[in-house]
C-alpha cells in the first residue's frame, strides 16, 4: 500500500510540496488527484468549477505544430470568443443595415461574451504566449520552427507553457524545474509568485521547496502520509522534533514494560503474587507499542576514496575553437581549474556548457587551440546517456562487479548501500529501475575507482532529496577536484568555490556559490535596468494634446467621441450590473456554507467540515476577483460620466 487514511484540504493559494523517496507514490497521487489512477478508497471533492492542470510530457513530437501554435491551443476558449463575437457582429450590423433595433438578447449576449472574454486576457493573450515561452527559454526565431526540431526536454517546456497560460485553479507539477536552466527556473518562481490558485508540486529541487511552498505533504514509502504546516525549512524542523518526542515516548514505554516483564518473570510462580503477575501481563497485551521506524537512508554516507594526488594546474584549454555545423560555439575561449576545486558551470541552455564539459573530458573534438591535462591528471566523466549504457539483463550487483577488480568486490555492496541500495535492493534487474536508481548505479560505477579529476554534467537529474544530500556531502569532502553543471541550486550552493558563467561563447569567473554569484549579479545589474517605458500620450486614450486643425481630418469628431463614450458608458453599466448580480450570488452560495457547517451531521464530520471551509475559501476567492472587476469598472465609468458631463 503506497498510503492509507490519507486526507487533506487543499485551500486557495496554497502551496504545497509532496517529497519522500523514489516510489513512494509522489507522482501517482498527483494522478490520483487528475483521476488518471483510480484509489481504493475514500473521496475526493471539488468545489463547484474547479480545473485542474496536470504537467505532462505527451506532446506528439511528430505533430505538424510550431511551437508557438502548441502554445496556443491552451488559449483556445479565448479563440472561441473572439470567433463568437465576430459573429455576433455581423449579426449587429446586419440588423443595422436593414434599419432595424438591436434586440436585447443579443447585445446582452455580445456584452456577456465581451466581458468573459476581457476577463480571461483575450486582448493581450498573443503577447502572454510570447513573453511565457521567452522566460522559459524559447528565443523569437524558435517560435515558429516545428515541435520535430526540438528535444523532449524542450517540449516539456512548451507542455509548462500551456500550463501557465491555460490557468486553472488548481495546479498539479511533477518536477517542473527538471529540464529548466537556471534562468528560466528563476522565471518560473515569479510567475508561480503571482498565480493566485493553489499549486501541489512534487520536487526534489530544495530551494525551490524553500521557496514556494508553505505546507509539505511527506509520504514515506511505507504507508505514511504526513501533513506538515509551514515552509519546507520548518517541516525539517517539525519532522526532527516529532521523532524526538517520539523516541522520548518510546523510552518511557520500554522502561515501563521492562519493569512489568521484571515483576512478572519474578513472582508469576508464587502462588501470592500470581494474580498480580497475570494482571500485568493482561495489561502489557493491551499496550499498543511504539513503533520507532529507521531514521531514514539520509543517515547512510557515501565516503570517496581519496584519489593519487594531481599537478596544482589540473586542466588548461587554451584558445578552443568549436563549431557545430558551422555555427562558432567557441572562438578562442581559456579555462583553467586548479586542484581541488570545485568549479559549477552556469548559464542558460544552448550556451555551450555541456559542450565545454565534454571538450575538458575529451570526449569531443574541437577545430583549433589545446587541451592540456596536468601533471598525474586521470579524467573520469559522468554524462545523462550513461544510464542508457548499463545492460538492462543484470542486476545492480553484477552491473557493478563487471567494472570492479577482484580486490574491489567485497566493497561493491557497502558502496550501493552508500548510494541507497540496501538489503535486497542489489539484486533488481537494471530494466525494472527508474530513471533515478539507474543515475545511482552510474554515479556508482563512476566512484568505484574515482579519479582525481571528476566531470559531471546534471548528476542530481532523477534523484531523490536524500540521494541529492549524500552526494553533497561527498563531494564536498573528495579531496580531488570537480567540474561540473547542474541545476540544482542547493548543490551546486553546497558544492561550488567557483561559478563559471557561460554565455554567447564567453566566460566569467566568480568565486564562491551561486548565492554569491546570484548576489554580484544582482548588485551589477542594478543600475542597467531599462526604466519602465511610459505610453505616449497618444496611446491613452483621451489624453494627449488638443489635434490641430492640420489633424482634425485624421481624427473623429467631437460627436462621435461622445457617441463611443455613450457607449463605453452603457456598456459599463451593464457589466457593473452583471457584476453585482454574480456578487450576490456568491455570497448567498458562502452563506448558505456557513448555515451547513451548523448542522448537527456536519458539525460531528471533520472530513465533511474540511471540505465545506475549502468550498468556502474558493468562493470567497470569487467573491474578492469580482469586487475588484467592479471597482475597476466604476472607477472607469466614473471617468467617461465626468468627461461627457463637461
Amino acid at each position: 500500500m503506497l498510503y492509507g487514511d490519507a486526507s487533506v484540504v487543499v485551500r486557495a493559494g496554497d502551496r504545497i510540496g509532496i517529497v519522500g523517496p523514489n516510489g513512494a507514490g509522489k507522482t501517482t497521487l498527483l494522478k490520483t488527484l487528475i483521476g488518471d489512477e483510480p484509489y481504493d478508497g475514500g473521496a475526493l471533492h471539488l468545489a463547484r468549477g474547479t480545473r485542474l492542470g496536470l504537467l505532462r510530457q505527451e506532446i506528439d513530437p511528430h505533430a505538424p505544430h510550431t511551437i508557438r501554435e502548441e502554445a496556443r491551443t491552451a488559449l483556445s476558449d479565448l479563440d472561441d470568443l473572439e470567433d463568437e463575437l465576430r459573429r455576433l457582429e455581423v449579426e449587429m450590423s446586419e440588423c443595422g443595415a436593414r434599419g432595424e433595433g438591436l434586440p436585447t438578447s443579443l447585445t446582452e449576449r455580445y456584452d456577456t461574451v465581451g466581458l468573459r472574454f476581457e476577463q480571461g486576457g483575450g486582448f493581450e493573450r498573443h503577447a502572454r504566449v510570447a513573453e511565457i515561452l521567452s522566460g522559459l527559454g524559447f528565443e523569437e526565431e524558435h517560435l515558429d520552427r516545428p515541435l520535430s526540431t526540438f528535444s523532449g526536454g524542450w517540449l516539456m517546456r512548451v507542455e509548462l507553457a500551456k500550463l501557465l497560460l491555460g490557468q486553472p485553479e488548481v495546479l498539479l507539477l511533477d518536477e517542473p524545474t527538471n529540464h529548466l536552466d537556471l534562468p528560466s527556473i528563476q522565471f518560473f518562481e515569479t510567475t508561480l509568485e503571482r498565480f493566485p490558485g493553489a499549486v501541489i508540486v512534487v520536487s526534489h529541487d530544495r530551494t525551490f521547496l524553500r521557496r514556494q511552498v508553505n505546507r509539505i505533504i511527506e509520504l514515506d514509502g511505507r504507508g505514511g502520509f504526513n501533513l506538515y504546516e509551514g515552509s519546507y525549512d520548518r517541516y525539517l524542523e517539525q519532522r526532527s522534533q516529532r521523532r524526538e518526542e517520539l523516541l522520548a515516548r518510546k523510552a518511557n514505554q520500554d522502561r515501563l514494560i521492562a519493569e512489568k516483564e521484571r515483576f512478572i518473570e519474578r513472582f508469576r510462580a508464587q502462588a501470592t503474587k500470581a494474580k498480580q503477575a497475570q494482571s500485568r501481563i493482561k495489561a502489557l497485551d493491551k499496550i499498543e507499542r511504539i513503533e520507532i521506524e529507521p531514521e531514514g537512508r539520509r543517515s547512510m554516507r557515501l565516503k570517496i576514496p581519496a584519489p593519487s594526488r594531481s599537478g596544482e594546474r589540473v586542466l588548461t584549454l587554451d584558445q578552443i575553437h568549436k563549431a557545430y555545423e558551422g555555427e562558432p560555439v567557441y572562438e578562442g575561449v581559456d579555462f583553467h581549474v586548479q586542484r581541488g576545486e570545485k568549479v559549477a558551470l552556469a548559464g542558460p541552455n544552448g550556451a555551450g556548457k555541456s559542450t565545454l564539459l565534454r571538450i575538458a573530458a575529451g570526449v569531443s573534438e574541437f577545430q583549433q587551440g589545446e587541451r592540456i591535462l596536468g601533471h598525474n591528471v586521470d579524467t573520469a566523466f559522468f554524462a545523462q546517456h550513461q544510464l542508457e549504457s548499463l545492460d538492462p539483463g543484470s542486476t545492480i550487483l553484477e552491473e557493478l562487479a563487471r567494472e570492479a577488480r577482484t580486490d574491489e568486490v567485497p566493497r561493491l555492496r557497502g558502496l550501493l548501500g552508500a548510494l541507497l541500495f540496501t538489503g535486497d535492493d542489489v539484486e533488481k534487474k537494471i530494466s525494472i529501475l527508474s530513471g533515478g536508481e539507474k543515475a545511482r548505479v552510474a554515479l556508482a560505477k563512476l566512484l568505484l575507482r574515482p579519479a582525481n579529476l571528476l566531470i559531471l554534467d546534471e548528476p542530481t537529474n532523477h534523484l531523490d532529496i536524500e540521494a541529492c544530500e549524500v552526494l553533497e556531502d561527498a563531494f564536498r569532502e573528495f579531496q580531488g577536484t570537480v567540474l561540473f553543471v547542474s541545476h540544482d541550486r542547493s548543490f551546486i550552493n553546497a558544492l561550488a568555490t567557483r561559478v563559471v558563467e557561460v554565455e554567447h561563447g564567453h566566460l566569467e569567473n566568480h568565486l564562491g556559490n551561486y548565492d554569491d554569484y546570484v548576489e554580484r549579479k544582482a548588485r551589477r545589474g542594478g543600475d542597467t535596468l531599462a526604466p519602465t517605458r511610459k505610453a505616449s500620450p497618444s496611446a491613452i486614450p483621451g489624453g494627449g494634446q488638443p489635434a490641430s486643425s492640420g489633424e482634425a481630418a485624421d481624427n473623429k469628431s467631437d460627436r462621435q467621441l461622445d457617441r463611443e463614450r455613450r457607449k463605453d458608458r452603457d456598456r459599463h453599466t451593464r457589466k457593473i450590473a452583471r457584476l453585482e448580480e454574480l456578487i450576490a450570488e456568491q455570497e448567498a452560495e458562502k452563506a448558505a456554507l456557513t448555515e451547513k457547517l451548523a448542522e448537527p451531521e456536519v458539525y460531528g464530520d471533520p472530513g465533511r467540515i474540511q471540505a465545506i471551509q475549502g468550498e468556502e475559501s474558493e468562493v470567497d476567492a470569487r467573491i474578492e476577483a469580482a469586487y475588484g472587476e467592479w471597482e475597476s469598472l466604476s472607477e472607469a465609468l466614473a471617468e467617461i460620466e465626468a468627461v461627457l458631463e463637461n
